[in-house]
């Protein structure tokens, strides 16, 4: 492998409620759901990448992201295992589908988030991206992205493997690819397969009809239990069957089958090999638990979105409509970071040069628990509803966010700024651009970083050490004067 693996697609925001079922609602003969547990994970092309990345490979996603909370969601998630995030603009909300879920068993699947919205324009990386990339996977759920013309045009030109998954709501796969890998329902149906004939007959079927009419390498069409019918090159399809015969959750599994067959074919594998490894890895995941047994442990400890209360230009919401606006009316979005622990003039002056440099000033704030891990336990000494609101009360300040994480790059991949401002002294790097963590990240949607003059002098760490020196000077000097202090309390005529 010389490049990343790319996957592409719509991603969704997932949600199992875990819960207990003992009474009947009262007024309705329905189920009550007692919550016990929940887990959010992406969904959709977001899971197949989590797969990937889980196996060790170096995994892109370009994906679309509202300007919501849902979307500030994925993105923690996402970047929590270790998936980069080629975002695009969404138009709309965040699709999210929630199970409610009692002893392993699904009671019912809430759908929200409306229509698909209409995904913008992918950045000059994000090409470059497809272009350089070992193997692609488009994993479409039917929300747009795999129309997009530009990454279509993208997907027709690479000279990487690419694997379509695809959806029947969705287009039909670029002329060329080297697999693609419907489900039963999605063959029969994208095929328009007469019913009547026995299931293999229609798999195969389904699968010549697809492969002719994409001009596609080779058409796998998964089976469940039974593994995948594959048709290629010749008449005779092959059948790859399941290595045992497993029953449990199959959410999943056909992005599992989608991810594994990239990986392979990524790694040199032909594509009859690369569909028997695919059945083989769909087959252990559903015999191990699914989803709910799988989830890398970064997924499962991510932090939620950190909210607060104190006013409408505070928190994700606030932010991301802030954001929305001004990128609709042409404007820039300028966004800076950091701790801002005692707000001093240093701090001012980087915020003001910042604002000027586009229409909102968006503040990416590090939650208290992020300071904590970066600074020690002894820090913030403010906490940060406190640094929040005092930063939102500013002029120059239109919005902030407060992140968990040890960097922004998580909320800056969702937000996606046009500029990140920086305060400070920093070594420049290759050209003109600041050697910046967060200049490369930047490059994914066209943003650029820039630096501002910091005042000398201000520190929030040499303003703690001040104040804490001025305190033992005081305590040392009343130790060291004998009878100051009943002198001061005869002065004044108060006990000290």
């Amino acid at each position: 492998m010389t490049g990343p693996v790319v996957v592409i697609g719509d991603t969704l925001l997932d949600r199992d409620v875990e819960g207990v079922v003992n009474r009947l609602c009262p007024d309705s003969p329905v189920p009550v759901l007692d919550e016990t547990a929940h887990v959010d994970r992406p969904g959709g092309a977001g899971l197949a990448a989590l797969f990937a990345a889980a196996q060790g490979a170096e995994v892109a996603l370009v994906t679309a992201l509202a300007d919501d909370a849902g979307g500030a969601r994925l993105s923690s998630l996402l970047t929590a295992a270790g998936v980069q995030v080629y975002g695009l603009p969404l138009a709309g909300a965040t699709p999210e589908k929630i199970r409610l879920r009692a002893r392993g068993r699904v009671l019912l699947r809430h759908d929200r988030g409306g229509p698909a919205g209409e995904p913008g324009q992918p950045s000059e990386a994000v090409l470059r991206l497809i272009a350089t990339a070992s193997a692609v996977l488009v994993s479409d759920y039917g929300r747009g992205v795999a129309r997009q013309p530009a990454l279509r045009a993208a997907l027709a030109a690479t000279a990487a493997p690419v694997v379509w998954d695809p959806h029947p709501r969705g287009p039909a796969a670029v002329p060329g690819v080297q697999l693609a890998t419907p489900n039963e329902s999605e063959a029969r149906e994208l095929a328009k397969v007469a019913p009547g004939a026995s299931r293999l007959v229609t798999a195969s079927r389904g699968a010549q009809g697809l492969r002719e009419r994409w001009r596609a390498g080779a058409v796998a069409v998964t089976l469940g239990g039974d593994g995948a019918l594959l048709c290629h090159a010749g008449s005779t399809p092959l059948v790859v069957p399941a290595p045992a015969s497993a029953e449990g959750d199959t959410c999943g599994a056909g992005d599992r089958f989608a991810a594994a067959a990239s990986l392979a074919l990524a790694r040199g594998a032909l594509v009859s090999e690369a569909v028997q490894h695919a059945v083989a890895e769909a087959s252990a995941y559903v015999a191990g638990g699914g989803v709910a047994a799988v989830l890398p442990p970064p997924v499962r400890t991510a932090p939620a979105v950190v909210t607060v209360s104190g006013g409408d230009r505070i928190g994700v919401v606030a932010a991301g409509a802030l954001a929305a606006e001004v990128r609709a009316a042409g404007g820039t979005v300028v966004a800076t970071g950091g701790c801002f622990d005692l707000l001093h003039a240093g701090h001012v002056a980087t915020l003001q040069a910042a604002r000027q440099l586009g229409d909102c000033l968006i503040v990416c704030l590090n939650s208290d628990a992020s300071v904590a891990g970066l600074k020690g336990p002894d820090r913030p000494v403010v906490p940060q509803g406190d640094r929040s609101r005092m930063l939102a009360a500013l002029s120059c300040v239109d919005a902030v966010l407060i992140f968990d994480e040890a960097t922004p790059h998580a909320a800056l991949s969702w937000l996606r700024p046009d500029v990140w401002v920086k305060g400070g002294d920093y070594a420049t790097g290759a050209g003109d651009e600041p050697a910046l963590p967060e200049a490369e990240l930047l490059r994914r949607w066209g943003g650029h970083t820039v630096v501002v003059p910091y005042l000398d002098g201000r520190s929030t760490s040499d303003l703690i050490a001040a104040a804490r020196a001025g305190r033992r000077r005081a305590a040392e000097s009343q130790v060291g004067e004998p009878g100051r202090h009943e002198v001061r309390s005869a002065t004044t005529g108060r006990s000290r």
